[in-house]
């Protein structure tokens, strides 16, 4: 089945040096983005990663463990260029358009939206990109309502086959792509629109992308943890003041803070 699409819409997928949003850093990014009407165009990055240490930026090796699940190695990153040389270029390409992964909420969409937010700190990115605020499809969602199972099984299911390259994230994004259609072929209940399907494939109503705070039924944002979780924001705000200076001096997402931050200023007026 063809996508329904009103806007362009970007399937993706990362591999990384880990899996802590905020510390580990992208090595690979792939996307087809297909356009209304069917065209599609595909591309793959691998990132050098680095961090920031005394205002230089210097190469962090990759952990054994995170090459042996997706097989990137130092020496094959070594003449590639750092994410933030390319956020521009990759900002570009993303602004404006839906987003689709697999399991792309809980990760993808957070580590990409943090390497953003370093790349903007560091004086890389002059592109206006937010990714909070883009419609998100989450397949692993829908296929996990369906059938709580990984890509690779979901794959399997839909074409009774495997897939080659599991865990390169071209093979990854390219089996995300075809398996979303073939969940529009085979489930009736799913509707063939960006709206319905992000709807659906959204277990949670997360106000950043890391999930520390939510929208309640009325869209007032919500403390997602800790001492004030269930609380509305602004309710904390005019209770303690200091919440706001903890929070910016404290180890969150800097996605999470500019959520924060936009909230009390908004609250300030």
């Amino acid at each position: 089945m063809d996508l329904n699409l009103n806007n362009p819409l970007i399937f993706f997928d990362l591999e990384s040096t880990g899996l802590d949003i905020i510390h580990d850093q992208i090595l690979e990014l792939s996307y087809i983005k297909v356009y209304p009407g069917g065209r599609e165009e595909e591309k793959t990055y691998r990132f050098r990663p680095t961090c920031w240490q005394d205002g230089k930026e210097v190469t962090v090796p990759i952990p054994a463990a995170s090459t042996a699940v997706h097989h990137i190695t130092d020496e094959d990153v070594k003449d590639a260029p750092t994410f933030g040389e390319k956020a521009n270029e990759i900002a570009k390409v993303f602004q404006g358009a839906d987003l689709c992964g697999y399991n792309s909420s809980k990760f993808d969409l957070p580590m990409l939206g943090e390497a953003f937010c370093r790349a903007r700190n560091a004086g890389q990115l002059s592109v206006d990109i937010d990714l909070s605020s883009a419609k998100m499809i989450d397949v692993q969602t829908i296929y996990y309502k369906m059938y709580p199972r990984t890509l690779a099984a979901a794959y399997r299911d839909y074409y009774g086959h495997d897939f080659d390259g599991a865990h390169s994230a071209n093979a990854d994004t390219r089996a995300t792509f075809d398996v979303l259609k073939a969940q529009l072929d085979r489930h009736s209940q799913l509707k063939n629109d960006v709206d319905s399907l992000v709807k659906f494939s959204n277990f949670n109503r997360n106000a950043d992308l890391v999930g520390r705070l939510i929208y309640d039924d009325n869209r007032n944002i919500v403390v997602n943890f800790g001492k004030y979780k269930g609380r509305p924001l602004t309710e904390v705000f005019e209770k303690d003041r200091g919440y706001y200076d903890w929070i910016m001096k404290s180890d969150f997402a800097e996605t999470t803070k500019q959520v924060f931050t936009r909230e009390y200023l908004r609250t300030k007026k």
